[in-house]
């Protein structure tokens, strides 16, 4: 029996749309990440606002800690988690790398990262780096910070050691005197500040690119209702944050276990008032990807500016930001 190329295709657009409903339906699960660097994802466990909107679709929620954007990434792309909490630069990278995700929600808008060193080191600038030990987590907007701040003093990342840690172990190492530098994450960058009296060397807040949503691509193809669900509830616990700043900063002390004057001091760096994904999301990562790509990160070939606009995805953009 043979079908005409017409029919051939209605059959086919059939059995896709056929599949698609089915892998929606058997969705069972939604599995986040949380991160104390996310502190919008700690108020959205703590209030069960997901949980809540889920329910009635038989569906629960499954919530996994990410230590930083690397962990996040990692967890992405082997299919631990639907969605996470990364730095938009360190999602750029991730997608260059075969990483198939998409950015569709902005969680902060932080300085959350500066170059940090311990009193009496002789470190004031990016330049005294040279030859130094310094420590950072491959992978995440600290790192990229680090090559960029590298980068306009004339110096790349052989010029320097680089101890690769996650966060919390780069501050233990610098409080050591394991290394002569770190490429700090708040809270435990606000921790080594005022519990250490660490000094930030050196700030450059546009050079922090934005906390942001990332979800695998094949989930949001397949359950773009679920992925709008999401982000109604990361709104509603922003909101809420927004108007209880004291909830918030509760929450991140019972995550971090830190004292109020720390939790403060990022609080105070974190702005959570733009939630929608577009042109400034994509021209600060656009910007970081072009300095990674100088800096030999990125290969010469890759056409940012399209990564770009691959990974953003305002779609799912919350209608009151729209």
């Amino acid at each position: 029996m043979h079908l005409s190329r017409r029919a051939f295709a209605s059959a086919a657009l059939a059995l896709f749309l056929s599949h698609g409903a089915a892998s929606a339906a058997e969705v069972k699960e939604v599995r986040l990440d949380w991160a104390t660097y996310n502190p919008v994802s700690l108020l959205l466990k703590e209030k069960g606002y997901l949980e809540e909107a889920l329910k009635p679709q038989g569906i629960t929620v499954r919530w996994t800690q990410s230590l930083g954007s690397n962990k996040a990434l990692e967890f992405l792309n082997g299919g631990a988690i639907d969605i996470g909490s990364s730095a938009g630069a360190a999602a750029l990278l991730a997608r260059i790398n075969g990483n198939p995700i998409k950015v569709v929600y902005a969680f902060s808008r932080p300085e959350w990262t500066a170059l940090v060193t311990r009193k009496g080191t002789g470190i004031a600038k990016v330049a005294d780096l040279k030859g130094k030990r310094i420590a950072v987590t491959r992978g995440t907007d600290p790192h990229i910070f680090l090559i960029r701040a590298l980068q306009g003093a004339g110096l790349t990342e052989k010029d320097a050691k680089l101890v690769l840690l996650q966060h919390a172990d780069g501050r233990t190492a610098l409080d050591r005197g394991d290394v002569d530098a770190w490429a700090g994450l708040d809270p435990m960058m606000a921790a080594s500040e005022i519990e250490n009296d660490d000094v930030l060397f050196f700030r450059d807040p546009a050079a922090n690119t934005w906390g942001v949503l990332d979800v695998r691509e094949d989930f949001a193809k397949a359950n773009p209702e679920i992925v709008r669900t999401v982000i109604a509830a990361y709104e509603r616990a922003r909101d809420f944050a927004l108007k209880n700043p004291d909830a918030l900063k509760a929450a991140l002390a019972a995550a971090t276990k830190l004292p109020e004057p720390v939790i403060a001091r990022q609080v105070e760096r974190t702005d959570l008032s733009h939630p929608a994904v577009g042109p400034a999301q994509a021209d600060s990562i656009r910007a970081a990807g072009i300095a990674l790509q100088q800096a030999g990160i990125v290969p010469p070939e890759t056409d940012v500016k399209a990564a770009v606009e691959a990974l953003i995805d305002p779609q799912f953009n919350p209608p009151a930001a729209r």
